[in-house]
């Protein structure tokens, strides 16, 4: 008999996509159903039951909780369908109305084929054992206490420093003693991290169920897989597994072994530690919070190195550079240090150098305060040469924008005192070569920078000049001859500063000065030097 499925989204890709993906794996299996939000879902529940829903959360009209309210009050317990929930935002309070719905599975968007696949055969497999004679309502009574007890001993890992309360100790006195925490994360090779079912389902095809190797499975706040158990052996084979079927991106931090259940919180903190620890070991993704404590090295903070860093940058020597992060990291002792060493230099270079340099220059380009961002954490990398690479690439950035400024700062200048050079000496005989010389910079680079700056090649800028010094003669030395006024400022003779300044004012000095005289600025007197 097929099972009826009821999918609920309010993007019709969205509901398309999925149904036509359930199809293709599972042929004459489901009846699928679709909705477009949670209003249009409930009635169409009320006319034909559906046996799974998966639904989105964030919805118009009605959205997935307040779905599941109406058919937790309307449906009977033991009658009520199974329920996948999606989102795209991982939120926590979303996860924990979810849970109060005893729904099977909360899957993040864009929805994985193998994480879908995996809880519908988990349904399947549930529904099956179900008819096979288990009581269907004791097995309800039994996820929900396991929900219950999952939800609340996540709180407990949340609220690190606070005591457990009377509920979480009940939880606790049930942990099978003695046993140890670890904590799970796995890396995909682009940097982005599966979620805690992924890993789950990842390690349950390589070893088979973990309730049967570890007394508790849950998620942390921040997404990663905890598990708890009594042999180290069972933690080292679970990775040792993964290792052989050269599974890429497994990290796992373990605790010490313990028989005191109120321990469970220094435990996962201890395994959260040993798991950060994995950043300094490339080579190897298993630590042990043992291992971690035993001989570490630590070395005051390299304030004198941080401080010539912050000088180094904005100058040719790259290569000193990359040598002093080198010395600043201790990167030849990098699996012995001590991590808090490393995030002590980390936060230094960010606070220090970094943060300084954007203070006294601005905000440089978006792509290096894009990676600005992400490199001040460290954690955002899978291992620290993966940070070292992107940190040190961040430096020379850096480097090169505080040298671009400061070149723009210089040339600034040299522009600066090659007009005053010009406005100084426009009436001798003038050339490019002679005021590239006198800033000291090379004649073809002096040519585009001069352009560039003034907007003009260097020939037609002395021209205005000298035309302009030429102008004020003409309107205030009435008995100045026109061949005066030429030599005067700078040309040869005056049948070339006739020419030019025609060429720039449209009228030649002589009937500048005429148009002077109309304006009264010229006596009839004065007539002979015009």
């Amino acid at each position: 008999m097929m099972k009826k499925l009821l999918i609920v989204d309010d993007e019709k890709m969205i509901r398309q996509g999925l149904k036509a993906m359930i199809e293709r794996e599972y042929p004459a299996v489901y009846t699928i159903g679709l909705a477009g939000n949670g209003q249009e879902a409930l009635e169409l529940f009320r006319r034909e039951p559906a046996d799974i829903i998966i639904t989105d959360i964030r919805m118009p009209v009605m959205d997935g909780i307040t779905l599941l309210e109406h058919l937790s009050e309307e449906v009977l317990p033991e009658l009520r369908p199974a329920v996948i929930i999606l989102s795209g935002h991982d939120d926590f309070e979303y996860a924990k109305s979810a849970i109060r719905h005893r729904v099977k599975d909360y899957l993040l968007k864009p929805i994985r084929r193998e994480e879908l696949f995996g809880t519908l055969e988990q349904i399947q497999q549930e529904r099956q054992a179900q008819e096979s004679g288990a009581s269907r309502q004791a097995q309800e009574t039994e996820n929900y206490r396991k929900e219950l007890r999952t939800a609340r001993l996540q709180r407990l890992l949340q609220q690190q420093d606070v005591q457990p309360g009377p509920e979480q100790l009940e939880e606790l006195g049930r942990l099978q003693l003695p046993y140890m925490v670890g904590v799970i994360n796995y890396y995909y090779s682009d940097g982005t991290r599966m979620n805690s079912g992924e890993v789950q389902g990842l390690l349950e095809r390589l070893t088979g169920p973990l309730e049967q190797q570890f007394s508790e499975m849950l998620t942390d706040w921040e997404g990663k897989l905890v598990l708890a158990g009594g042999r180290a052996e069972a933690f080292l084979n679970l990775y040792r597994i993964a290792e052989t079927k050269e599974i890429k991106g497994l990290l796992m931090g373990v605790s010490e072994t313990t028989g005191n259940p109120e321990d469970f919180q220094e435990c996962y903190k201890q395994a959260c530690r040993a798991l950060q620890y994995t950043f300094l070991t490339p080579q190897s993704g298993f630590m042990d919070y043992g291992s971690i404590r035993a001989d570490r090295l630590s070395f005051p903070l390299p304030e004198e190195e941080l401080r010539k860093l912050l000088n180094m940058l904005g100058t040719e020597r790259e290569k000193e550079i990359k040598s002093l992060l080198g010395n600043i990291f201790q990167t030849e002792h990098l699996q012995h240090l001590d991590l808090a060493y490393v995030e002590n230099v980390a936060r230094s270079i960010n606070e220090r150098v970094l943060d300084e340099v954007f203070r006294v220059h601005g905000e440089a380009s978006v792509e290096v305060l894009k990676l600005y961002r992400t490199v001040g954490n460290l954690y955002n990398y899978r291992h620290f040469h993966d940070y070292y690479r992107a940190l040190e690439h961040l430096l020379l950035s850096v480097n090169d924008y505080i040298i671009g400024i400061r070149s723009a700062h210089t040339e600034h200048a040299d522009m600066e005192a090659a007009l005053a050079y010009i406005e100084e000496h426009y009436a001798r005989p003038l050339n490019m070569a002679m005021v590239s010389n006198h800033v000291s910079l090379s004649y073809s680079y002096f040519s585009e920078a001069f352009k560039a700056y003034t907007g003009e090649s260097f020939v037609i800028y002395l021209k205005k000049v000298r035309i302009r010094h030429a102008k004020e003669l003409l309107s205030g030395s009435r008995m100045m001859k026109l061949s005066g006024v030429s030599e005067a400022v700078g040309f040869e003779n005056s049948k070339q500063f006739t020419r030019v300044f025609k060429e720039l004012e449209g009228i030649s000095p002589g009937e500048y000065r005429i148009k002077l005289l109309g304006a009264g600025g010229i006596r009839p007197e004065d007539k002979e030097f015009y």
